[in-house]
């Protein structure tokens, strides 16, 4: 059986002062320091969302602005194509002209040349006919 002598009551004093004392010197100040690394943990994480937040609206400005200066890119590329071509077709028509108009005049240089050489073979055949038939007659025509 239990006996509940004076031993007992000083221990349970003894108990109890020791409560008091470990609440005071331990429990209250763990309490208070899980409670203000709570606090700071709950503040580090909003600061983190304001962060995640604030890169993912930086994040779709930079994708919005690459995506609109690559359509200018490619808005100004086809419009140089299209200035090469068009000044590739001007220079290719240009340069046929000038094709034609030189072998135009090849053509009627040619042309005048033949029948200046046609002229000058048939002075030289007539000037050589009269010879043969002068040798042949004998006499001068």
């Amino acid at each position: 059986m239990i006996n509940l002598d004076l031993a007992f009551v000083f221990q349970m004093v003894n108990f109890l002062v020791l409560v008091l004392v470990l609440n005071v010197f331990l429990y209250k100040p763990i309490r208070k320091i899980l409670a203000d690394r709570d606090t700071e943990v709950s503040g580090a994480k909003a600061r983190a969302a304001e962060v995640d937040r604030d890169v993912q609206g930086k994040m779709a400005q930079y994708e919005a602005r690459l995506r609109e200066v690559k359509a200018q890119a490619a808005e100004e590329k086809n419009a140089r194509k299209k200035e090469a071509l068009a000044e590739e077709a001007t220079i290719i028509e240009k340069a046929r002209v000038e094709a034609s108009d030189s072998l135009a005049t090849i053509k009627n240089k040619v042309a005048k040349e033949a029948a200046d050489a046609k002229e000058l073979l048939r002075e030289q055949a007539r000037s050589l006919s009269m010879e043969i038939c002068e040798k042949v007659l004998g006499r001068s025509l």
